[in-house]
C-alpha cells in the first residue's frame, strides 16, 4: 500500500521507523518501509561506521538518518561552544545531588580506564553539523531534525543533493515555522510518543497540522505500533506513520537484554514525560531515576544540553553495574519509550514486525471500505 510520499521515496509501504541500531534501520528499509538511523548518541568516528554498515546491508533500498540541531539550548547563539564553559554551569548541588542519588542506590564509581558516555553528543547545533556533513555525503534520501526548525542553510544543501527534509512538530505553531524553513515533510508527534514531545495528543494533533499545512505532507508519530494505528494515521490525512519505540524490543536492537525485559513487563501508564533524560521534556520510562529529577524538593533538571552533560557519568555507572546480581542500579535504569509500551510484550524479528503491521493496514483498510 503506497501513499504518494511513499512513492516518491521509493517505498512499499508507508512506515518510517526510527532507531539508534543500524541493523534496525537496514532491516526495515529492507523490508518495504525506510529506516532512519537516529544520530545524536554517535560521535562522527562512530556515526561514519554505522553508516557503512548500513549502506553495505540495506540492499539499495532508501534509508534516512535523524539529527538534533535545538533552535534552542545553553548557550545558543553565543559562537563556538565551550564544553568547559558549559561545565562550569552545572552547579555543585545538582553534582551533589547526582552523587547523593546514585550513593542511595548504592552505585560505585566506573572502574579504572572505563569511559562515560560521550557527555555532550550531537544536542547543539555545532555538534550536530559534522554529523550532517557525514551524512548528506551518503546516498540517504531523508534527513529529519528532532528538535526545533532546521537552519536553513542546511536545507538547502540537502536539496541540493536531492534529499527530503523532514522535522518532528508537537504543534501547528511549530509546523509552520518548519515550512518557512523549506522543510518538505513534517512529522506530527503526539505526546504518546517516546522521547521528545510536547502535549498534545496524535488523535487531536494530526488532524490539525494536516488541515493547517496544505499540501506539505505529514507523517503521523507518537502511540503507533500496530496496523490498525497506521490505517487512523491515514485516515487522518497523514502519508505515512513515523515509528520509533516498538524497535526498542525487536531482535535486531542494540539495547541490552534487562532493559528490554523492563520494557517487556511495562504497562502504558508506566512512562512520563520528564526532563531528567535531557533537560527537555522527553517521555520516558518511570523509574526511580525520573522520579527523583521530578520531585519538587530536588534541585531539578538542567537545560540543554547541560543536563546530559552533569548525568553522562552517572549514566554509565547505572548501565555498567545493572545486570550484576543484586545490584540496585536497574532500579535507575531507563529508556526514552512512548505509551505503545504497553503492547511490547515479546521479542520479535523487524520482518515480523513489519509483516504483522502491513497484514493487519491492509485487512483494516479492507474493513473500513466495506462499511
Amino acid at each position: 500500500m503506497k501513499t504518494p510520499l511513499a512513492e516518491e521515496l521509493g517505498l512499499e509501504v508507508p512506515i518510517f521507523a526510527f532507531s539508534k541500531a543500524p541493523a534496525v534501520v537496514a532491516a526495515v528499509s529492507r523490508a518495504g518501509g525506510m529506516g532512519v538511523l537516529g544520530a545524536v548518541a554517535y560521535t562522527v568516528d562512530q556515526l561514519r561506521e554505522a553508516l557503512d554498515w548500513i549502506d553495505a546491508h540495506v540492499d539499495g533500498k532508501p534509508y534516512g538518518v535523524d539529527v538534533v540541531m535545538p533552535a534552542k539550548y545553553e548557550g545558543a547563539g553565543s559562537g563556538e561552544i565551550d564544553p568547559k564553559a558549559l561545565e562550569a554551569m552545572i552547579t555543585p548541588r545538582h553534582r551533589a545531588f547526582i552523587e547523593d542519588l546514585l550513593a542511595r542506590y548504592e552505585v560505585p564509581p566506573l572502574p579504572a580506564g572505563q569511559n562515560e558516555w560521550h557527555h555532550l553528543l550531537a544536542w547543539t547545533e555545532q555538534t550536530t553539523r559534522p554529523q550532517v556533513d557525514l551524512a548528506l555525503q551518503r546516498p540517504i534520501k531523508l534527513l529529519a531534525n528532532a528538535l526545533g526548525p532546521p537552519p536553513k542553510d542546511i536545507v538547502d544543501r540537502a536539496h541540493q543533493r536531492g534529499i527530503k527534509v523532514a522535522a518532528l512538530t508537537g504543534s501547528v505553531e511549530h509546523a509552520l515555522k518548519h515550512i518557512q524553513n523549506g522543510v518538505d515533510i513534517l512529522v506530527a508527534q503526539g505526546t504518546e510518543a517516546g522521547g521528545h514531545c510536547g502535549e498534545i495528543a496524535t488523535m487531536v494533533l494530526v488532524p490539525e497540522v494536516v488541515d493547517a499545512v496544505g499540501s506539505t505532507p505529514v507523517l503521523a508519530a507518537g502511540g503507533i505500533g500496530c496496523g490498525r494505528q497506521v490505517a487512523a494515521a491515514l485516515a487522518l490525512g497523514a502519508q505515512g506513520a513515523w515509528t520509533g519505540s516498538i524497535w526498542l524490543t525487536v531482535a535486531e536492537s542494540d539495547v541490552v537484554p534487562l532493559l528490554k525485559d523492563k520494557l517487556f513487563k511495562a504497562r502504558s501508564s508506566d512512562t512520563v514525560r520528564s526532563r531528567a533524560l535531557t533537560g527537555k521534556p522527553a517521555r520516558q520510562l518511570k523509574t526511580a531515576w525520573s522520579e527523583a529529577w521530578d520531585d519538587p524538593k530536588n534541585p531539578g533538571a538542567l537545560p540543554m544540553p547541560l543536563q546530559f552533560m552533569a548525568t553522562a557519568d552517572a549514566t554509565s555507572r547505572i548501565f555498567h553495574y545493572a545486570d550484576q546480581s543484586g545490584s540496585r542500579a536497574r532500579e535507575l535504569l531507563t529508556s526514552p519509550v512512548g505509551q505503545i509500551v504497553g503492547r511490547m510484550n515479546e521479542e520479535r524479528t523487524v520482518h515480523d514486525v513489519m509483516d504483522q503491521i502491513v497484514k493487519e493496514l491492509r485487512e483494516t483498510v479492507a474493513r473500513m471500505a466495506r462499511l
